[in-house]
Order: C-alpha cells, then structure tokens, then sequence
C-alpha cells in the first residue's frame, strides 16, 4: 500500500482511535494512531505523507494549535478536522488555520472516508474541487438579503439559535433559510460552504 494512503488519527479518545482505527482498515486505508498531537510532533520529521484526522478539541495541543504547528513547521500535510455542532465557531477557525475540511460529529463512516479520499486525491489542492471566486460570487449575488445575512452567521461559525436570535426570527425560520443557501450556493456541507466563503474572502 502506497504511503499517500496513509491516515494518522490523532485523538485523546482511546475508544475513538479504536473505532476510527478499525473503520480505516477495513476500507484499506494504512493507519497509525496518536494519543495526541504532541505525540504526533514528535515523530514529525521530514516529509509526512498522507493525511491526518483529528478533534477540534484535546487536552494540551488542540486542533486549532495542531494545526499552526504543522504549518509552522512547512507541514503541507491534509488535516480533516471532527468537530460537535456546538463547536462550530472552532471548525470555522480550522478552516481559516489551513484544514482540508471539517465533519461534525455524529458522521455517518461513508462522510468520513469520502473526505479522506478527497484530501488524498488533492493533498496540496484544499479548494482544487470547488469554484473559482468569480462563480461564487456569482452564486452569492442570487442570495436574497436575509440569506445573505444567515449565511454571514454560519460562516462566523454561530450556531441556528444564535443566529434566530440576533435576526429577530424563529430557529425554524433559519432552518429553511440555510437550506436554501446550501442550494444556491450548490454547498454538499457546512464545510464545502465555508470553503467556500473563505475563497471568496481571500480574493477580496
């Protein structure tokens, strides 16, 4: 098995790592687990092949500083990051800090192992599969203004109910609403979404 198949599962979670441990072999992926990211670090020496999947929350070095440490040390390596939804204001931060992508806890196996073949498939291409900025923009433009409004929220990383408040609308409302943003922004998640609004906002 080539070393581009290989996946690194970074997570304070013995169980967690088992169970990920296991599900990644079965799909034929090469596995290695880590208690943590300093663990991880430790052994980061040269070049590090494959892609790695960890928690947006850990003891010591979270997600969020794993990441700036990988980059900080020329670690161009993809990171998809498992994140609950009240965490998503972090998923949003990961993204910014250079991860691959995000997943939101609970995830169905077939969600995880579509995103690790994607970041295997374009390891140094984080937005190789999604539109260029004219064609979001484009998409954006079709946004009405509350649209636009609730999507400016998610991709701030506020959850549904913060989101109804500060519009002065009901949770139920902002459901429908980011409904259709995903459609017309043809976003597949929460983080093909932020992707790419991230896109867009570096182009700017």
């Amino acid at each position: 098995m080539a070393d581009s198949d290989l996946v690194h599962v970074v997570d304070d979670d013995v169980d967690v790592r088992k169970s990920l441990g296991f599900l990644l072999a079965t799909a034929d992926f090469a596995v290695r687990l880590y208690e943590s990211a300093t663990a991880f670090l430790s052994t980061a020496t040269g070049k590090i092949e494959g892609c790695i999947v960890t928690d947006v929350r850990m003891p010591g070095i979270d997600g969020i500083e794993f990441l700036r440490q990988l980059r900080a040390g020329g670690h161009t390596i993809p990171v998809i990051v498992m994140t609950g939804h009240a965490d998503v204001a972090l998923a949003v931060q990961a993204m910014k800090e250079g991860a691959a992508d995000f997943i939101e806890k609970p995830f169905d196996d077939e969600t995880l192992i579509g995103a690790i073949r994607s970041a295997l498939a374009n390891p140094n291409q984080a937005h190789a599969a999604h539109p260029q900025s004219a064609a979001i923009r484009d998409r954006l433009s079709a946004l009405s203004e509350r649209e636009r409004q609730v999507l400016d929220r998610l991709v701030s990383g506020l959850p549904n109910k913060t989101i109804a408040y500060d519009l002065g609308i009901s949770p139920r409302t902002v459901e429908i609403h980011r409904a259709n943003v995903m459609s017309k922004m043809a976003a597949g998640s929460l983080s093909h979404l932020v992707r790419m609004a991230l896109i867009v906002e570096s182009k700017s």
